[in-house]
C-alpha cells in the first residue's frame, strides 16, 4: 500500500472512531448550548450577506435570473461570515490565524448554511426573494441544517471556530 492510501486509510478509521466511540454521544446540553452559540454567530454572518444581496436586488429593481442572485447572495453570506468570525476571533488570536480559522472550520458549516437558506427561499417564493414571512423560516432553516455538524466538531474533535 502507498503511503498516501495509508494515510487515507488512518485518517478515515479515526474520524469513524470517534463517531462510533463510547464518549461520543448527542446527549451533551453544554456541547449543544455552545454548539448552537457558534451556528447563532455564523448565522449572523451569512444572513447579513445573503439578505443584504437579494435586497439590494429586490429594492432596485436589478433583473438578474433568480439562480444568478442566489449564487452572489451564497458568495456574500460566506464572505460576511467569514469576516464576523474573523474579527471576533482576532480577539482572541492573531488576525492570520483568526482568519485561518474561520475559514478551515465553518466553512462546512457556511455552504449548508446558505444551501438550506436558498433552498427555502426558492422553495417558498419560487426565487430570491425577501419577504416578511419567508425570512424567519429561512433563518431556521439555515441554523438547523449545520447545527448537527457543529455538535459533532465540538464533541468529537474538540474543534469549534469561538
Amino acid at each position: 500500500m502507498s503511503p498516501a492510501v495509508v494515510t487515507e486509510s488512518r485518517s478515515n478509521a479515526m474520524a469513524h472512531a470517534a463517531i462510533s466511540t463510547p464518549s461520543f454521544h448527542w446527549h451533551c446540553r453544554h456541547t449543544w448550548r455552545r454548539a448552537s452559540i457558534n451556528t447563532a454567530w455564523c448565522l449572523t454572518g451569512c444572513a447579513a450577506g445573503d439578505f443584504g444581496t437579494i435586497a439590494f436586488f429586490q429594492f432596485f429593481g436589478i433583473a438578474w435570473p433568480a439562480m444568478a442572485i442566489m449564487a452572489l447572495a451564497t458568495m456574500n453570506g460566506i464572505l460576511t461570515s467569514i469576516a464576523l468570525e474573523t474579527f471576533i476571533l482576532s480577539r482572541q488570536m492573531v488576525l492570520r490565524t483568526a482568519f485561518k480559522t474561520a475559514i478551515g472550520m465553518s466553512l462546512i458549516s457556511m455552504i449548508a448554511m446558505e444551501s438550506a437558506m436558498n433552498a427555502v427561499d426558492w422553495l417558498l417564493t419560487g426565487g430570491a426573494m425577501l419577504t416578511w414571512w419567508v425570512m424567519p423560516i429561512m433563518l431556521a432553516a439555515g441554523f438547523l441544517a449545520p447545527l448537527p455538524y457543529n455538535y459533532w466538531r465540538l464533541k468529537a474533535l474538540g474543534r469549534a471556530c469561538h
